[in-house]
């Protein structure tokens, strides 16, 4: 055999994927590179166990839309990407971490809050709440940091406002979800900031007993379905990804559109285009970067290739919403796109519950931003922004903007 015939197999890609080079926008390079030639492809996790990576837009929904397919943590090949993550989900699962009929019985309880039609009712207070952050943010002022001043409290002001929680409490919640999404927290961190997060919401479930309100926690409480302990590990999993997702998203995006002025020119020329602008975002950005896990409850065969009862899947939500047979110039940013097939949301039974609310959040706050601050700038340089490659969701820890 010639030299040029010695052929040597790429190892494994260690996820969470590298994200060193490249466009901080874009999927690791090691994913974008599976995709492009072996869309089902083996990945070492942190602890040495193999899993499967689905990287390409039909094989992703495929996944996610076959029960063969598990999101029941409690599995044996079950894919955790940090040893955190395995104590976050492993000692208290939420129904995102179940299969029907619990899955299907505990997501019930939540459908009629998170209705397109109850969310658009909800408009104008969200409406009124990002004017006044807007307010406060431009008052005597022309510089402030995106996050702190308008992203991260446009979400949370919501979520609790749906939840009853008092947004006063918000710094105690929200340094405690920082500890649960770190990739980089130790077991022991988690399962302190989990214990405190769930005490919290425990103790606010009981209040509602004697001052019931209008909120999410009080009305699980009154159905009585459920005791203390379930409804706070619900009320976790809705006030986590209720401000942290909404909240990285209108940084990003609104980081996005400044390094595309073209694009952002479109928009503000023609506001009518925010709505199909959001979901292009929400593809191009896809925040979930290091893949929707599942593990395999019988063979079966995906991009052909066959996946074994009990082995473990991540789908990556961010690498097929950059596929080309489905979106043409996928890397490109065209806030004109039809981009309604994107999976940012993830698919099938377990695709996010709290989609209406998002888009109704992210339409607003972008809308709102353009209109307000039309001279909006970045105010360092691009490459000194400080971007989220150490946690679950992916964004910018801060976003330094001028106008």
């Amino acid at each position: 055999m010639t030299t040029a015939e010695v052929r040597t197999e790429a190892p494994p890609l260690a996820v969470p994927a590298a994200r060193a080079g490249g466009c901080p926008f874009d999927p690791a390079p090691g994913v974008e590179r599976a995709r492009r030639e072996e869309p089902v492809t083996r990945a070492t996790l942190w602890d040495g166990s193999s899993c499967w990576l689905v990287t390409r837009h039909q094989d992703v929904r495929d996944v996610l839309g076959d029960p063969r397919f598990s999101a029941d943590a409690a599995l044996p090949g079950f894919p955790f990407l940090t040893a955190g993550l395995r104590e976050l989900v492993g000692s208290n699962p939420t129904f995102i971490r179940m299969d029907d009929p619990d899955h299907a019985r505990l997501r019930r309880m939540l459908t009629a809050d998170f209705m397109v039609k109850k969310v658009e009712a909800m408009r104008p207070e969200v409406q009124r709440i990002a004017e006044d952050l807007l307010d406060r943010m431009t008052d005597g002022r022309t510089s402030a940091d995106l996050v702190t001043e308008f992203a991260l409290p446009l979400p949370s002001l919501v979520i609790c406002l749906l939840l009853g929680v008092p947004y006063e409490d918000h710094d105690f919640f929200q340094e405690r979800s920082r500890v649960l999404l770190t990739l980089r927290s130790t077991p022991d961190e988690v399962r302190a900031s989990q214990e405190e997060l769930l005490d919290y919401l425990t103790r606010l479930a009981e209040s509602k007993q004697s001052a019931p309100d209008d909120g999410i926690v009080s009305r699980l409480v009154a159905r009585g379905e459920l005791d203390f302990t379930e409804i706070a590990a619900m009320g976790r999993l809705l006030l986590i990804a209720g401000h942290e997702t909404t909240a990285n998203m209108t940084a990003l995006s609104t980081l996005a559109l400044l390094r595309n002025p073209d694009q952002l020119a479109r928009l503000r020329e023609d506001p009518a285009l925010i709505k199909g602008a959001v979901e292009e975002l929400l593809r191009y950005l896809t925040i979930v970067h290091n893949g929707v896990p599942r593990v395999a409850t019988e063979d079966a065969t995906v991009g052909g290739r066959t996946i074994r009862a009990g082995e473990g899947v991540l789908c990556t939500l961010n690498a097929a919403n950059r596929d080309e047979g489905v979106f043409p110039a996928a890397d490109a940013l065209d806030v004109g796109r039809d981009a309604r097939r994107h999976v940012a949301f993830g698919f099938g039974v377990h695709q996010c519950l709290g989609q209406p609310l998002a888009r109704v959040e992210l339409q607003i706050a972008v809308e709102t931003l353009l209109r307000r601050l039309p001279g909006l700038r970045l105010d360092i340089p691009f490459e000194d922004v400080p971007f989220r490659h150490d946690m679950g969701i992916y964004g910018v820890h801060a976003l330094p903007v001028a106008w």
